[in-house]
């Protein structure tokens, strides 16, 4: 398993039952654990402060320090508080499980222990730590290559305040000879805008490196968690319908019992009573079904994180722009979803059923479209008057989504908000990077320039922004069907949006 190999995992076990301590020993170091066990809490608090384990197997119930007060304790240090800790008790009440959660703890075993339930928890934390580590490492390493690009930019800042100083003291010592000092001017200016423009070139580049990296980043971990989640979904909602069939079979057979022994033992029917075993029957049915739809629905998010994350390349495929709408929009369900103080968005798509293939590149057309999704998104919660349920109905908030075939063998896709609109004057700069109309520390204004970039000098489509304010925003994206013809149809539809101009 590579940097998530088990080998080399260290578990700490703490239970005051000897035999407890030997199973759970010899069944993990046989896996290839490296394991070290303690009996009461204070000995795993030395134990975890002295060699912090990869993860803690923790009993509830012990003398002096309880389970509960020791993880409370090994959260609140900061060389153990990231370590994941797993209960091992009897107790099963919802308190309990609550009071677990509530200390810090990642998960629980009942007991008595299963050998396989403890393996799988083990793995399944041990692999969720080490992937944070992961991610949390590659986190650090960018931020400091960001800040080793700013120091960059200062640097060539400071080189060109000086350049220009210079350029001020030569125009000085020469203004007496007007021919040389025209030439002079004029060469110092070129060099300080071809500066400029290496200057600028370098921003724009090193804001591709760094979105590109996250984006890849973030795909890998959306994969890898797709992957992860996928089979256990995959085995649960592949046993619902066996488990309502054994439900309803069970059911059958008691009314049958009840049809042929109509007349119950005073036992029976008080046992019943207390069990609402009316209720239970007519619920079960129903909760089995409840659960089957939700089933599905997990696995239709897993489903667009896959088509999401999926790592291509560069390499440009024809693909189902459909499928890519879909799977962002699931992405960002929960965003257009009723919030307390903030009515749902609804989503209106029509798709042109024979627009089935566009040539691009899926990974960087998936970015636009969440990039300009989230702006919708946050175009319309920047409406803060709420509306009521008469205006509601006569103009709700929305998002359509549309595409069609152009005249020049294109296809276009518009993405119109009912948000407050652009002016004029944001609307010319909304495609510069780093500017941005968020409040400062929300936003660095990249994420539409990056579209921009994405669109036309990757695809050689269009990008166009069309917006009022207070009647909403359109964006509309052409990409040529096939990349071969890419330049004679921007070129097409350039001279006729020209025209009707």
């Amino acid at each position: 398993m590579s940097s998530l190999s088990l080998e080399d995992g260290v578990i700490l076990i703490v239970d005051d039952n000897p035999n407890n301590l030997s199973f759970l020993f010899d069944f993990l170091t046989e896996l290839g654990f490296k394991v070290l066990v303690a009996r009461t809490g204070v000995s795993a608090l030395q134990k975890a402060e002295y060699s912090p384990p990869d993860l803690i197997l923790l009993d509830v119930v012990m003398p002096e320090v309880d389970g509960f007060e020791t993880c409370r304790r090994l959260k609140a240090r900061k060389s153990t508080k990231e370590i994941p800790i797993i209960f091992m008790t009897a107790l099963n009440s919802t308190e309990d499980k609550v009071k677990a959660f509530s200390v810090g703890a990642v998960d629980y075993v009942t007991k008595p222990i299963q050998n396989e339930e403890v393996l799988a928890r083990v793995k399944a934390h041990l692999s969720i730590s080490r992937l944070t580590k992961k991610l949390q490492e590659q986190n650090a390493q960018m931020q400091q290559e960001i800040i080793d690009r700013q120091q960059a930019q200062i640097s060539l800042r400071q080189l060109a305040e000086q350049l220009e100083k210079r350029v001020a003291e030569r125009t000085a010592e020469l203004s007496q000879t007007n021919d040389l000092l025209q030439e002079e001017v004029e060469e110092r200016q070129q060099m300080q805008d071809n500066l400029y423009q290496s200057l600028k070139q370098l921003q724009e580049t090193q804001i591709l490196l760094i979105q590109n990296e996250k984006m890849s980043a973030l795909g890998r971990m959306l994969a890898g968690v797709s992957h992860e989640i996928n089979k256990p979904v995959n085995f649960i909602y592949g046993n619902l319908d066996r488990v309502s069939q054994y439900t309803q079979d069970i059911l059958n057979i008691l009314n049958f019992y009840q049809q042929q022994y109509p007349q119950l033992t005073t036992e029976i029917e008080k046992k019943a009573q207390d069990i609402e075993l009316e209720l239970i029957t007519k619920s079960l049915p129903k909760l089995l079904e409840s659960m089957q739809l939700e089933g599905e629905r997990i696995r239709d998010i897993v489903h667009s994180l896959q088509l999401f994350s999926r790592q291509e390349g560069e390499e440009m495929k024809p693909i189902n722009i459909h499928e890519g709408i879909d799977s962002t929009l699931m992405i960002l369900q929960n965003r257009l979803k009723f919030k307390p103080n903030f009515p749902p968005i609804e989503v209106i798509k029509e798709y042109n059923p024979y627009l089935t293939s566009v040539e691009c590149c899926r990974g960087e057309i998936n970015q636009v479209f969440m990039n300009i999704l989230v702006n919708a998104i946050d175009a319309i919660e920047e409406c803060s008057s709420p509306k009521t349920s008469e205006e509601m109905q006569a103009n709700p908030y929305q998002i359509r989504i549309s595409t069609e075939f152009s005249n020049h063998n294109t296809a276009i896709i518009r993405i119109f908000d009912s948000g407050v609109g652009i002016g004029e004057e944001v609307r010319d700069l909304i495609f510069d990077p780093f500017f941005s109309t968020k409040p400062l520390g929300t936003s660095i204004g990249i994420g539409l320039s990056i579209s921009w970039h994405i669109i036309v000098e990757r695809h050689g489509g269009i990008l166009q922004c069309i917006s009022t304010p207070g009647q909403g925003t359109e964006f509309a994206i052409e990409l040529p069907i096939h990349q071969q013809s890419r330049s004679i149809a921007r070129v097409l539809s350039m001279v006729d949006k020209s025209a009707m101009n």
